[in-house]
């Protein structure tokens, strides 16, 4: 169905663009076709849908580059809350190893439908566990995607190396090389998307230094550059895997991404806390991308990562949730707010603006990805853009700056969303889900997540 977005009392196309007064937005499929009046658009609307969008602020929608989404099973267990992350994921690799394909699907459903409401269009789910008897989980996974209707890029993810080698993770959830190339190829040839506006596309990513062979690593990207495809893994999170890397590769984790052939445009990272200068230019110059997850960095005490620093070297950024084990909510609103009061934290109050974390959780985000049809607002772009209402209590008195409000008042709940052309929100609720419909999916994650804990409670 061809879209009629009539009237937008504010537009921000994204980037450096302005913010402009009462525009329009003619989509035909899942493209943007016009961007204008009402009055020069209304003759090529035709049978367009009209959608009133006079009360609202129409943006680009968010992309979010790093999740696990299966972690929405797991927020908040007590047996975490108050854990750096190597005994972190001591304590919850043992329990995500109970988590079936079926958990799978039910979780991505559960992130999806929230990511969605906090103004993400399009998500990177980092899924690199894969319970024994689990291998289907990945296609479970796209199904929930597509029922949602998020734009999905999905992480074929992996760990090999086992505690009995020197690993974190212990044998239940890790899986041979052979397997996890066979596995990997085969759901690339199945499910990969990568023409212009691709809902589904895959990313190969080991999971990290601790948890993966050098072998793993350097066969995972040789085969990313092969077939074209983004290459992911987390790096330089903590000062423990600072340390593991020297002590166990004899070089900080950056050289080692070198040493095994990642570093380059088509690579991109999750954290990248502890980064020297030299670094960052490193980063800068091979335009390697950054996934910037500052609620978990906050929630598990990893530290600061040197973003402005990072912006100043060239160096592309992007933003992330993580999982929602370590950030225990999938809000990409409040992410983009925390992005931009945490550099602040140790630097200056104007060192980082709203406006650019805005444009780090679009933009950057959409070239961290390796897309140029989303993250931006013009003629040819797909139609993924969400709307916010202007007259909450929370916005009350802020309407001096409309875009930037969004950031300091921490608004965080959309009122329209559209992900390649469809309505997904509207009026600020789901369109493909009733409202008993969420119930029942509440109670279920509810259940099973209970299930799940239940395991550590009886060790």
């Amino acid at each position: 169905m061809n879209l009629f977005i009539k009237n937008a009392r504010y537009f921000w196309a994204g980037g450096d663009a302005e913010v402009l007064q009462n525009v329009s937005i003619l989509v035909k499929n899942s493209e943007i076709e016009a961007i204008g009046s009402e009055t020069e658009l209304a003759p090529l609307a035709g049978d367009a849908r009209n959608i009133d969008a006079s009360e609202l602020l129409i943006m680009p929608g968010m992309i979010n580059t790093h999740h696990h989404f299966y972690q929405t099973l797991t927020r908040n267990f007590p047996c975490v809350q108050d854990a750096k992350l190597f005994t972190w994921l001591v304590n919850l690799y043992p329990l995500w190893a109970q988590i079936t394909e079926e958990d799978f699907h039910l979780s991505t459903t559960v992130a999806s439908l929230e990511l969605l409401m906090s103004g993400c269009t399009t998500a990177v789910d980092h899924s690199y566990m894969v319970p024994t008897g689990a291998s289907n989980l990945y296609y479970k996974q796209i199904e929930a995607a597509k029922k949602t209707g998020m734009r999905f890029h999905l992480c074929r993810g992996s760990m090999s190396r086992s505690k009995k080698d020197g690993g974190l993770p212990p044998d239940s959830v890790v899986q041979t090389e052979d397997v996890i190339m066979k596995e990997t190829d085969e759901l690339v040839t199945k499910v990969h998307e990568g023409e212009k506006g691709g809902m589904v596309r895959i990313i190969i990513a080991p999971c990290s230094p601790f948890s993966v062979t050098k072998e793993l690593m350097i066969e995972a990207k040789k085969y990313a550059n092969r077939k074209g495809l983004k290459a992911h893994t987390h790096l330089a999170e903590t000062k423990d895997e600072e340390q593991f890397c020297i002590k166990e590769f004899g070089v900080r984790p950056v050289k080692l991404m070198e040493d095994l052939g990642w570093m380059d445009e088509n690579s991109f990272y999750a954290h990248c806390v502890h980064f020297n200068q030299e670094e960052i230019e490193i980063m800068g110059k091979a335009q390697g991308g950054v996934a910037h997850c500052p609620t978990s960095n906050m929630r598990l005490a990893s530290g600061i990562a040197p973003i402005v620093e990072m912006l100043k070297a060239n160096v592309p950024v992007s933003l992330a949730v993580d999982g929602s084990a370590s950030n225990d909510c999938s809000n990409m609103m409040l992410e983009v707010r925390n992005c931009m009061l945490l550099q602040r934290v140790l630097k200056t109050a104007n060192c980082i603006t709203a406006r650019d974390a805005l444009k780090i959780a679009t933009q950057g985000g959409a070239k961290v990805i390796g897309r140029d049809d989303v993250g931006y607002l013009d003629k040819g772009y797909e139609a993924d853009l969400i709307g916010f209402r202007l007259d909450s209590l929370r916005q009350a008195g802020s309407s001096t700056d409309p875009l930037a409000a969004l950031v300091f008042c921490a608004v965080d709940k959309v009122d329209l969303s559209v992900v390649h052309g469809e309505v997904l929100i509207e009026n600020g609720d789901f369109t493909r889900f009733s409202k008993d419909e969420l119930n029942e999916i509440i109670t279920r994650q509810n259940e099973r997540s209970q299930a799940i804990y239940s395991h550590y409670k009886n060790k």
